[in-house]
């Protein structure tokens, strides 16, 4: 009897230390992405800001294999929809094997894990994900689906600074604070954000060299320009893309030709329109000069493209002050207020009513 039960022991504190792992490639079905990737080998490798893998399982556990071309950031939200405070930051760098969530009670669980940081801050390509127990079918693409392209206003840059003189750090990006991730939120919908800072229409920030955002737009990678490969937009069909840009063509005091802007304009306009037929387009004009809202809406016109309106962010939107996160760009109180001014043209376009909810 004594024996019987030693074995019994033996048996029970081995099953314990051999408890089943199951592990997954990245490319797994189960697992569901929102935003430009690339898919090859079993690795999913992406760099656009805001460019999110939704992961469901049960277990205490998730752990994830990784590599990471530069150093990068990343919100996680741990069984709940992606809000403006994540769960916790990671910061990735290298190739490792680093546990995205623990402790947790052994049940179904949904994990987002979400780029915080833009392409120039690396390539995250995503291995291999590990749980104690099982994976199970993460939740698909919503039925509405909102595409953003803009500059460092879409992408979060400085978001979560403390002022306007602060310089600009990776870390306190953050593209969950923006208006585009504020009116996704309000209208239930998946957003896509390709955007990258000091990029304009026709002329970048104080003339930087490097593609313009119509050069920049059909591309899978925001870092590889010219050598990425183009986006299947097949993949992600929106029922509204939103452009706000602009900012930095009429940066430094200076502005593009009328003929030169609506030229680049109406060259995005039909990349946009070829790739989504019947998508609406919404043409955002920005506060940063008294000319852009004549500018976007005459783009409009000469464009030809059909289906496409415009709409401005007035001066008096924002104050200057408790408004700014670093170097002058809009912190969450900002975009709020931004995101506040876009709601009603969105409500409009789509059809979708405006809930009585907190706008956040």
């Amino acid at each position: 009897m004594r024996k019987t039960v030693l074995v019994s022991a033996f048996l029970l504190a081995f099953a314990f230390m051999t408890e089943a792992k199951e592990s997954r490639s990245a490319d797994s079905p189960c697992f569901t992405y929102i935003g430009r990737t690339l898919v090859q080998g079993g690795k999913v490798s992406y760099d656009w800001t805001g460019v999110t893998a939704v992961v469901r399982f049960k277990g205490k556990y998730l752990e994830m294999r990784y590599q990471d071309s530069g150093t990068n950031y990343v919100n996680v939200w741990v069984d709940k929809e992606p809000c403006a405070e994540p769960d916790c930051v990671l910061t990735l760098g290298g190739s490792a094997v680093i546990p995205v969530v623990e402790n947790l009670k052994k049940e179904e669980h949904t994990v987002y894990f979400q780029k915080r940081t833009e392409g120039e801050q690396g390539k995250i390509t995503l291995e291999e994900f590990i749980t104690d127990g099982n994976f199970l079918q993460a939740r698909d693409l919503k039925e509405r689906k909102l595409l953003f392209i803009g500059d460092s206003y879409t992408c979060g840059y400085g978001t979560e600074a403390s002022g306007r003189d602060e310089p600009f750090r990776a870390s306190e990006e953050n593209p969950s604070l923006t208006y585009a991730a504020i009116v996704g939120r309000y209208f239930n919908a998946d957003v896509v954000t390709v955007s990258h800072s000091g990029r304009g229409v026709v002329r970048n920030y104080a003339d930087a060299g490097g593609l313009t955002m119509p050069g920049k737009y059909a591309h899978v990678f925001d870092s590889e320009e010219g050598s990425s490969p183009l986006w299947k937009a097949s993949a992600y069909v929106p029922s509204l893309v939103v452009i706000y840009l602009g900012t930095n063509d009429f940066s430094v005091g200076k502005q593009p030709s009328l003929g030169s802007w609506c030229a680049g304009y109406s060259d995005l306009l039909r990349q946009i329109r070829a790739d989504f037929p019947s998508a609406p387009i919404l043409c955002l004009a920005s506060k940063a000069d008294e000319k852009m809202a004549a500018y976007v809406e005459e783009a409009v016109r000469r464009s030809g493209v059909s289906n496409v309106h415009w709409s401005a962010v007035h001066s008096s939107a924002l104050n200057d002050t408790s408004d700014l996160g670093a170097s002058w760009h809009p912190n969450y109180s900002g975009h709020r207020k931004v995101a506040s001014v876009l709601i009603p043209s969105v409500s409009t376009i789509t059809g979708w009513e405006m809930p009585l909810s907190v706008i956040e």
